[in-house]
C-alpha cells in the first residue's frame, strides 16, 4: 500500500511538472505553426497593403507563414475585438491603427476592448498622411471651391470614408468643423469601395489615405484637393495642405502598430518585437514604405504604449471641439 501510494504521488508530481513545463516548451519553440495577422479593413486599402508587406517579411524572419485575414467593420472594432479575445499565445496578431487605439476610445462611449489593457504592444510600424480628393465630375480643384459647393448645397454634398469612426472620418469631421461647412458622411467598408463610389459619382469628395489615392490621382481618375497633414507629401508635392489652403494649424494623420492579445508571455513578446524591429528597419522595407506613401516610424512596444497614452487625451479634446461622437 505504501509502495502504491508512493508510486501515485510520483506519477502526480510528474504530471504537474509536465504540465508546468509545457507552456515554457511551447514558448521556446514559438512559432511552431502559421501566425494569423488580422487587418481591420477590406482588401485593397492602405492597411491591407501594409499588412501584406509585413506578413511576407515577418514570415521569413520567424520561419513560419504569417497569414493575413481581413476583418473589416465598425471602424476597426470588429478586428480589434477578435484580437482582444484571442488566446495570448502569439498566433493571433493585429495590425492596429490610430483609429483602433486612440480614435475609437475618444469618440465611442462603449468599446469591447481597452486600447491599453486589452493588448500587448509589439511596436510602431509607420505613419501615413490623409488627403481630401474629389471625383472628376465634381467642379473645382481647390479646397476653396469645395467649401463653396458644400455651403451652397449642405444637404446634397457628401464625402466618403473607409469606415465610421476611422481616421478619415475623424479627418472629414475636423475639416467640416474648421471650414464651418456641412457635408453628409457616407461610410464604406474600406478604401476600395469608398473610392469606387467617388469615381462613380455617388459622393462628391472623399477623405482617404495617400497609399490608396496616389495611384488613382496619377492615373487621372480622381483629383487631389488638399493634404490633411502639416507638410506637403514627397509623393504628391504639388498638392497643398489644408493649412496652406486657408486653415492654419490644421493637421490630421494616422499611424499603424502591431499588437497581440493581453497576457502574452515576455519571451514571445520579445521574439515578435525583435522580428518587427529587424523587418521595419531594413533599407528595403523602409524604401517599400516610402514608395507607397508611408513614413517609416518604427518604435518598440514601450514607445507604442507611450504614444497611445500621450495621444489619447489630445484626440478626446479634438473630438469634443469638433463634436465627433459615435453611438
Amino acid at each position: 500500500m505504501t509502495r502504491l501510494r508512493h508510486f501515485l504521488h510520483s506519477l502526480l508530481a510528474a504530471c504537474v511538472l509536465a504540465g508546468a513545463s509545457a507552456p515554457a516548451l511551447a514558448q521556446a519553440d514559438y512559432p511552431a505553426r502559421p501566425i494569423k495577422l488580422l487587418v481591420p479593413f477590406a482588401p485593397g486599402g492602405a492597411t491591407d497593403v501594409l499588412g501584406r508587406l509585413l506578413a511576407a517579411e515577418l514570415g521569413e524572419k520567424l520561419g513560419q507563414p504569417v497569414v493575413v485575414e481581413n476583418k473589416p467593420g465598425a471602424g476597426t472594432v470588429v478586428a480589434a475585438s477578435i484580437a482582444a479575445n484571442a488566446p495570448a499565445d502569439g498566433y493571433t496578431l493585429l495590425l492596429g491603427a490610430s483609429t483602433t487605439l486612440t480614435l475609437n476610445p475618444a469618440i465611442r462611449e462603449s468599446l469591447p476592448y481597452d486600447p491599453l489593457r486589452s493588448f500587448t504592444p509589439i511596436g510602431m510600424v509607420a505613419d501615413m498622411s490623409l488627403l481630401l480628393v474629389a471625383g472628376e465630375g465634381t467642379a473645382g480643384s481647390t479646397l476653396k471651391d469645395i467649401v463653396a459647393q458644400a455651403k451652397a448645397e449642405p444637404d446634397k454634398f457628401s464625402y466618403g470614408s473607409f469606415g465610421t469612426g476611422s481616421s478619415v472620418h475623424f479627418g472629414g469631421e475636423m475639416l467640416k468643423s474648421a471650414a464651418g461647412i456641412r457635408m453628409v458622411h457616407v461610410p464604406f467598408n474600406g478604401s476600395a469601395p469608398s473610392l469606387a463610389a467617388l469615381m462613380g459619382g455617388q459622393v462628391q469628395v472623399a477623405v482617404d489615405t495617400v497609399v490608396a489615392t496616389a495611384p488613382l490621382i496619377k492615373a487621372g481618375k480622381i483629383k487631389p484637393i488638399a493634404v490633411l497633414s502639416a507638410q506637403r507629401l514627397p509623393l504628391l508635392p504639388q498638392v497643398p495642405t489644408v493649412a496652406e489652403s486657408g486653415y492654419p494649424g490644421f493637421e490630421m494623420g494616422t499611424w499603424f502598430a502591431l499588437v497581440a492579445p493581453a497576457g502574452l508571455s515576455s519571451s514571445v513578446q520579445q521574439k515578435l518585437e525583435k522580428a518587427l524591429a529587424e523587418v521595419a528597419n531594413t533599407p528595403q522595407m523602409r524604401k517599400k514604405l516610402v514608395d507607397i506613401g508611408l513614413t517609416p516610424a518604427w518604435g518598440n512596444g514601450a514607445a507604442l504604449k507611450a504614444r497611445i497614452e500621450q495621444e489619447l487625451p489630445r484626440m478626446r479634446a479634438l473630438a469634443a471641439r469638433a463634436n465627433i461622437k459615435m453611438d
